[in-house]
C-alpha cells in the first residue's frame, strides 16, 4: 500500500500516524468518522474515500495537491517512483518542475504556470515528464481551493497516464506526414513546407532553391533483385542524401524513386551545382543490398525562387522540366531551369520523330578519330563516332540524340548500323589498323549482341582482332551471371574489349579480376584538370596506369587537347592518346588517304590547357554608360567570350553582358579587331550541369521590380572609359 505523501504542520498523534499509513484519503476518512460518529452518512463518505484510495493504488490514475505557492503537499507514491524520484524528494517541489515547458515539445495550449497563476481550473492538460529516463505523457486536471474566507489555499487535482494514446496519435501523424519506408517527409508534408517557406520568403525577398531528384536504373534493381531489395536500397539512398543536405525536414521522398530537397537562402548556382554533383556522385557509388552489389545513378533538376517561379506549383514544374532535360542529355547530370527548356522539350520531341527516319533517309554517317601511340605518335587504331546531319538543323551532337535514341528504343537499330558500317569501312583499310565501336548498356543487355557482332564480322570479312568494343562500367549494375556470360560470348568471337570512361562513378576493382578487358580508357574528366597546380588527377591517372600494367592491359587517355596535357600523359606512361592534340574525327575518305603504310601524326595545339570553349550563336546585350547594344556571342568560356556587333572598341572598355533572365556579368575588352572583341569576365561563369555555362548569381526579380517602379534605373557599374565607338 502506498505510504502517505503529505506535509503536516505540527506533531502527529500515534493514532494519526498509524492511520496515515493507509494514505491521504484513508486518513481523511478516519478523521471524519471520529468527528461525526458512525452514522450511515459517514460510512458512505468513508466508503467513497476508500474507493478513491483503491483507484489510486490500481495505477489507473493518481492524485496531487499543492499549497498556495504551488508546492506539492501530496503526490501518489507510485507516480513518484515512475518519475524516478521518491515522495520525500518531491514534496515541497513546485508542481511545474515535474513537467517540460510547453514550448520544448511544440504544444499549442495555455501553459501550466499561466493557469496556476490565474488560479484557473483545468482539465486533461497534456504534459510531458521532465525527468530523464521518463518519457511519459500525463493528462493533468486541477481545481483551485479556497478557505471559508475566500482565501486561495492551493490546488487539488488528479492525473492519468496518456502515453499510449499520445504515441498512437504521433504515429498516426507521422504516417500522414512522413514516408514510412525512409522516414523522410512525404509529398504532402514537403508540399506544405514549400508553400509556407515561399510565402514567408516572398515577403522578406529571400531566395529558395529546390532540387528534384530521380534515380537512374532503379527499376533494374527491382526487376533483378526484387522489391524488398529495392526498398532496402531506397533507405540507403535516403541516408546518403541526409549526409549531404543535413536537415532532415528539408528532404522528402515523393514516391517511388523520386526525391525533393528544399534549400532555403541559396541562389548561388555554383554552390547548388557543387551540391548536385556531390549528390550524383554519392548516390552513384555501389550499394550492398542483401548480399548483392547494386549500382544506380541519379539525375537532378534545380529551380530557384524567385527567379524561376514564385509559387510552389511553378517552382516544382520548372524543376521537373530541368530534371527532364538532365535525364534527356545522358542521365547522371544536373540541370538548372531556364526558359529555353520549354522550347528544348518541344525540340526534343520533334528530334525523336525525325530520328526514327534518319537512318532510312541516309542522314547518319561515321567519322573516325585516331588513337595514337603516346611515345611514337603512330596511329594504332581509330574510334568510330556517329554523326547526324539533319536536313534543317544541320549537324546534331551525339550527346543530344544518343540519349533520345536510348529513351525512344531506337538505340538497338542505330547500334547495329554503326557496328556493321564500321566493320565494312575497316575491312577496306590497308594494314591491320583497329576500329573501336561503342556499345551502350542497352545493347550489352541484349542477348542477341554476340550474334549481331558475329554477323557483322562474317559479312565484311574483318578479322575479329581488329574490332574493339568499348563498354562502360554501368554494365556491371548487378554483377549478374548474365554479365559474365555476355563477356564470355564476346571474347569467344576473338574481338577486343575496352573499358570506357573508367573512374566516372561506378569503379570497382572487383570486376577487373574477371572481366576480360584488353584496354582501360581514362575518362577525359581526369585529364582536363590534371595540369592545374594542386590537382590530384595526375596521381589518379598514375594509379590507373599501374593497375592496367599489372593486369597486362593497354591504357588510352581521352580528350587530350593541349601540349602540356600530352607531356603529362607521356610522363605517366599512358600507352595511347586520343584527342584534338592529334586529330579530330575524320570521314572515311580522308582516313583512306592516311591509311597507306605507317600513319604518324605530329601533335599540335595550345601550349597550355585552356578553359572549355563553346562555339555558339547567341544574341545578348552589352551595356555601357547606361546604353544597351545588341551583340552576338560567337565563343564562350567560363572566363570570357568572343563577341561581334560593335566597331573599334578600345582595349580596357568595361561592359555589363546581359545574358537574359537576370544573368549579368561585368567584362573588360582584352582584344579588339574591328567589329569583334574578346572580353574577360570579372567573375567566372559556372557549369549549368548540362554542358553549358551560366552566371553564378542573378539579379533578383524583386530588385528589378523595385527599379522599374522607382524613378531611377537599375543601378549598373559606372564606366569611365570613353565610348568613341559605334554599333556595327
Amino acid at each position: 500500500m502506498d505510504s502517505p505523501s503529505r506535509i503536516d504542520s505540527g506533531d502527529q498523534s500515534d493514532d494519526e500516524a498509524g492511520e496515515g499509513q493507509r494514505g491521504f484519503f484513508g486518513l481523511i476518512g478516519s478523521r471524519v468518522g471520529k468527528q461525526r460518529g458512525d452514522t450511515a452518512a459517514n460510512l458512505h463518505i468513508h466508503e467513497a474515500l476508500l474507493l478513491l484510495q483503491n483507484y489510486e493504488e490500481s495505477g489507473q490514475g493518481w492524485f496531487w495537491s499543492t499549497d498556495a505557492k504551488g508546492r506539492l503537499t501530496y503526490i501518489t507514491d507510485s507516480v513518484a517512483r515512475l518519475m524516478g524520484r521518491t515522495t520525500g524528494t518531491l514534496l515541497g517541489t513546485a508542481l511545474t518542475d515535474l513537467f517540460l515547458p510547453v514550448d520544448s515539445h511544440g504544444e499549442r495550449q495555455r501553459t501550466l504556470p499561466f493557469l496556476l497563476t490565474k488560479q484557473s481550473k483545468f482539465d486533461k492538460l497534456p504534459l510531458r515528464s521532465a525527468f530523464e529516463g521518463d518519457d511519459r505523457w500525463w493528462a493533468i486536471s486541477g481545481r483551485p481551493q479556497f478557505d471559508g474566507g475566500g482565501k486561495f489555499t492551493g490546488y487539488r487535482g488528479s492525473g492519468t497516464d496518456v502515453t499510449a494514446q499520445r504515441r498512437s496519435a504521433e504515429d498516426a501523424s507521422r504516417l500522414a506526414l512522413y514516408d514510412s519506408l525512409t522516414g523522410l517527409a512525404n509529398r504532402f508534408a514537403i508540399s506544405k513546407k514549400l508553400d509556407t517557406t515561399l510565402a514567408a520568403f516572398a515577403q522578406q525577398q529571400r531566395s529558395c532553391a529546390i532540387m528534384l531528384l530521380d534515380l537512374d536504373r532503379f527499376k533494374q534493381v527491382n526487376d533483378t533483385l526484387g522489391h524488398p531489395a529495392g526498398d532496402a536500397l531506397l533507405k540507403q539512398v535516403a541516408e546518403r542524401l541526409l549526409k549531404i543536405v543535413g536537415d532532415k525536414e528539408m528532404v522528402s521522398r515523393l514516391g517511388g524513386d523520386e526525391f525533393q530537397i528544399i534549400l532555403p537562402d541559396i541562389e548561388d548556382r555554383g554552390k547548388l551545382g557543387d551540391m548536385a554533383a556531390d549528390i550524383i556522385a554519392s548516390l552513384s557509388q555501389p550499394y550492398s543490398v542483401e548480399g548483392s552489389r547494386c549500382i544506380i545513378g541519379a539525375s537532378v533538376g534545380v529551380a530557384i525562387a524567385p527567379f524561376d517561379g514564385l509559387s510552389s506549383d511553378d517552382l516544382v514544374r520548372n524543376a521537373d522540366l530541368a530534371l527532364y532535360a538532365a535525364k534527356g542529355n545522358g542521365r547522371g547530370r544536373f540541370a538548372f531551369y531556364s526558359s529555353d527548356l520549354h522550347t528544348a522539350a518541344e525540340d526534343r520531341r520533334a528530334l525523336e520523330d525525325d530520328l526514327r527516319d534518319a537512318l532510312v533517309r541516309g542522314e547518319m554517317a561515321l567519322m573516325y578519330q585516331p588513337v595514337v601511340h603516346s611515345k611514337s605518335n603512330m596511329v594504332s587504331g581509330v574510334e568510330a563516332l556517329i554523326r547526324w546531319t539533319h536536313p534543317e538543323r544541320g549537324v546534331i551532337s551525339p550527346a543530344v540524340f544518343i540519349p533520345i535514341a536510348e529513351e525512344a528504343g531506337l538505340i538497338w537499330a542505330l547500334g547495329e548500323w554503326v557496328l556493321r558500317t564500321a566493320c565494312e569501312d575497316a575491312a577496306s583499310w590497308p594494314g591491320d589498323m583497329r576500329v573501336a565501336v561503342n556499345v551502350s548498356p542497352i545493347q550489352f543487355a541484349n542477348a542477341e549482341l554476340p550474334k549481331v557482332v558475329a554477323k557483322a564480322l562474317a559479312a565484311t570479312g574483318l578479322a575479329p582482332g581488329r574490332l574493339e568494343l568499348e563498354i562502360t562500367e554501368s554494365v556491371f549494375l548487378g554483377d549478374t551471371a548474365e554479365t559474365a556470360h555476355m563477356f564470355e560470348a564476346l571474347k569467344a568471337l576473338g574481338v577486343r574489349l575496352a573499358l570506357d570512361d573508367f573512374g566516372t562513378g561506378y569503379s570497382s576493382l572487383a570486376y577487373l579480376q574477371s572481366a576480360p578487358f584488353d584496354k582501360i580508357k581514362i575518362d577525359q574528366s581526369f585529364v582536363r584538370d590534371a595540369t592545374i597546380p594542386g590537382s590530384r588527377n595526375g596521381a589518379i591517372i598514375a594509379a590507373i596506369v599501374a593497375l592496367a600494367e599489372a593486369l597486362e592491359m593497354e591504357t588510352t587517355a581521352e580528350g587530350i587537347e593541349s601540349l602540356d596535357q600530352l607531356d603529362l600523359i607521356r610522363k605517366l606512361n599512358v600507352s595511347h592518346v586520343q584527342g584534338y592534340v592529334y586529330s579530330k574525327a575524320v570521314p572515311q575518305a580522308e582516313l583512306l588517304d592516311h591509311a597507306e603504310g605507317t600513319w604518324t601524326i605530329k601533335p599540335a595545339g595550345p601550349a597550355r590547357q585552356r578553359n572549355d570553349r563553346f562555339s555558339l550563336f547567341r544574341k545578348v546585350g552589352a551595356i555601357h554608360d547606361n546604353h544597351r547594344y545588341a551583340v552576338v556571342i560567337r565563343n564562350l568560356s567560363a572566363t570570357g567570350a568572343f563577341i561581334e556587333g560593335l566597331l573599334d572598341v578600345p582595349i580596357g572598355t568595361r561592359f555589363v553582358i546581359d545574358f537574359g533572365e537576370g544573368q549579368l556579368v561585368t567584362a573588360s575588352v582584352r582584344r579588339s579587331m574591328k567589329h569583334q572583341q574578346g572580353v574577360e569576365f570579372e567573375q567566372t561563369m559556372v557549369s549549368d550541369g548540362n554542358g553549358g555555362l551560366c552566371t553564378r548569381h542573378r539579379v533578383s526579380p524583386y530588385l528589378i521590380a523595385a527599379a522599374t517602379q522607382s524613378t531611377s534605373a537599375l543601378a549598373l557599374p559606372s564606366f569611365t572609359t570613353t565610348s568613341d565607338w559605334k554599333a556595327a
